[in-house]
């Protein structure tokens, strides 16, 4: 599968940007999806993910409540919403698809997601 993120860019802190994800397979509504990132110097880390029928969500500590992630199987397209953005949100943040289909629960290891998108750069200046 091909998964094509955007939405990124330069914010100031305290503001909102949106990003999606769009995949390229039917199935793409068959899976978990999640959103890492990385910032420069730091390991990959998760960030957001969703189960398959968009019933389930998990956020790492420090973005819970101010992103939100969804997604619209009908558009192969899963969002990120990210508000109150603070200068460490700044990083390049990637989706990827879980490895298996119609799991229940969602994964926060980036081992358990095996189609990964080019990712988009997010900065938040202060």
């Amino acid at each position: 599968v091909q998964l094509q993120a955007s939405g990124g860019g330069l914010v100031q802190a305290g503001g909102s940007l949106r990003l999606s994800c769009a995949a390229s397979e039917r199935s793409f509504g068959d899976y978990a999806m999640g959103w890492f990132r990385r910032a420069p110097g730091k390991l990959q880390e998760f960030v957001a993910g969703v189960t398959w029928s968009g019933t389930r969500t998990e956020y790492r500590d420090s973005v819970k409540g101010r992103f939100t992630i969804s997604r619209d199987n009908a558009e192969r397209t899963v969002y990120l919403q990210m508000n109150n953005l603070k200068p460490e949100d700044t990083a390049f943040y990637y989706c990827a698809r879980a490895l298996y289909r119609y799991r229940a629960v969602v994964s926060t290891i980036s081992g358990r997601y095996d189609s990964w998108g080019q990712g988009t750069q997010v900065t938040v200046s202060s």
